[in-house]
């Protein structure tokens, strides 16, 4: 790049994965590239920190799945190995074990969405109510990630779409309305059927390999965004934490000449935003130049979700057979998992006891309840699928309330996110819950975004190589096929009949 070009600056705001990915790249480019954080630490839910103890803890575990391409080609490149091996995963109801997933890449390939459901071990779930998702798929077709397929199912419920599709009550209430719980943080009565397919398609059923996962071997604050944080930093990228971005300045040109943190005022050529949607609301209600723009303003018809993050320690080695578990049955509208440490941490594989991660989704019941009560509920619903866990004692605890947190793909939410490009000429958004059309999910859609993101500064400033983004793996031939035929015969249907789907 020229020496003028070096010089200009690029303001992200969010240390999450989104703004170290978009940091990391115009870093590499030679950008004067800063990074501000309002909290006290980089990584936003995905961080760690030691309590006064010095015991590792954080917002909750992430996994990393099979379609994480662009996550994976990340830590190849910066020479880390922060993944445990691939792990098998159940399920629990106050019942005991429901179902037990395979290491599916480790089994002969069969067509989608066949191995997904030939290799999953139900083990209380007829055949029967299995088969009553086979009209489903017609949805899973006909939803390609496209603005318009956005629309169409934006503002049915999953909950609808599930009943309108003939999925039975059982299987509704023992898989489908669990991987909500789990995956989109709701109830189906509270989440779009659009969001709904787009995940259920990315994680279980684009290939049959899509559900297998991996886990960071300790926190992902520790394990990856340290090092990347190192590397960024020796590109000549600078992190200033505690800053609360309250207003941009705003030209004549529409050009965001700076960002306004308080009494400070930091210039910029190009401003990212890579936070999240009540991070963004809390700039929005700060901010009079933003609050000048509806497509800011409607954020406030965005909401998100409370989670709740606990770790535990007991004074014993409890055998739990796989280290990765999702529970469903315990509270109507609450979903959570539970993870052996001892097995994935290798902070903790030689402790003595047993350390677990226990983590709620939509846990609006339990935020407001002291610690040991939270910490009793735990153990009990612990001890309803591990028996063991009944006559342990828990030796210590974290327990951590996350107001707010996590993005709520609410039925009809699709029209106030906003796309990458904004009505600033140079400002530009990512996040997990900003439009795109690459079709990842969390986490690796927060980072495909700050990519995304990185490459609109890019074009918008006219220096530096583009950043190279994988692509989602292309869909199996039938799937293509299927896709291509539903298309053309919508497009002709709409030519010479009524739109029959009430957007």
């Amino acid at each position: 790049m020229t020496e003028a070009s070096q010089r200009k600056k690029v303001i992200v705001v969010g240390a999450g994965w989104a703004g170290l990915g978009a940091t990391y790249h115009l870093a590499k480019q030679g950008y004067d590239v800063t990074l501000l954080e309002a909290g006290s630490y980089p990584g936003g839910l995905v961080a760690g920190w030691k309590t006064p103890g010095g015991r590792s803890i954080e917002a909750g575990i992430h996994g990393f799945w099979y379609p994480y391409r662009n996550i994976f080609s990340l830590t190849n490149e910066l020479k880390i190995n922060p993944f445990t091996s691939w792990t098998r995963s159940s399920q629990y109801s106050p019942a005991g074990l429901e179902v037990e997933s395979p290491i599916f890449q480790d089994l002969p390939q069969l067509p989608t969405p066949l191995g997904t459901f030939i290799y999953t071990q139900f083990k209380r779930l007829p055949l029967i109510d299995r088969l009553s998702a086979l009209p489903l798929l017609y949805a899973v077709i006909d939803f390609d990630n496209s603005d318009a397929a956005w629309r169409r199912y934006d503002f049915v419920t999953a909950r609808e779409l599930f009943k309108d599709f003939g999925v039975s009550a059982r299987l509704y209430s023992e898989s489908f309305e669990p991987m909500l719980l789990v995956g989109l943080f709701a109830p189906g009565e509270q989440c779009s059927a659009a969001a709904t397919l787009g995940m259920l398609y990315f994680f279980i059923l684009a290939h049959q390999p899509d559900f297998d996962v991996v886990w960071c071997r300790g926190t992902v604050g520790e394990k990856i965004f340290r090092p990347w944080i190192q590397q960024i930093e020796k590109l000549g990228g600078r992190f200033l934490i505690s800053k609360r971005v309250t207003d941009l300045i705003i030209d004549s040109n529409n050009r965001a000449t700076g960002v306004v943190c308080g009494e400070e005022v930091f210039d910029a050529d190009a401003v990212i935003f890579a936070v999240g949607v009540t991070g963004m609301k809390k700039i929005v209600s700060s901010s009079s130049s933003l609050q000048t723009r509806a497509e800011f303003r409607n954020l406030n018809n965005l909401g998100a979700i409370d989670v709740l993050a606990t770790r535990l320690w007991f004074d014993r080695k409890i055998t739990i057979p796989r280290p990765s578990n999702a529970c469903f049955g315990f509270d109507q509208t609450t979903g959570w998992t539970f993870f052996d440490l001892n097995a994935l941490h290798d902070e903790y594989q030689h402790e003595s006891g047993t350390v677990v991660e226990v983590d709620f989704y939509h846990a609006n019941q339990f935020i407001p309840l002291e610690d040991q009560e939270i910490v009793s509920i735990v153990q009990r619903y612990l001890a309803t699928c591990i028996p063991e866990f009944q006559q342990a004692k828990v030796i210590d605890s974290s327990v951590i309330r996350l107001p707010q947190a996590v993005t709520h793909f609410a039925p009809g939410s699709y029209r106030y996110m906003l796309p990458a490009k904004t009505s600033v000429k140079n400002v530009f958004m990512s996040g997990d819950w900003i439009i795109s059309r690459h079709g990842s999910w969390s986490q690796e859609k927060a980072y495909v975004t700050g990519l995304e993101a990185a490459n609109l500064v890019i074009s918008h400033l006219g220096e530096g190589t583009p950043a190279q983004i994988l692509s989602v793996a292309a869909d199996e031939p039938h799937i293509q096929l299927a896709r291509t035929v539903n298309r053309t015969v919508r497009q002709v249907s709409k030519s010479i009949l009524p739109n029959f789907w009430l957007p």
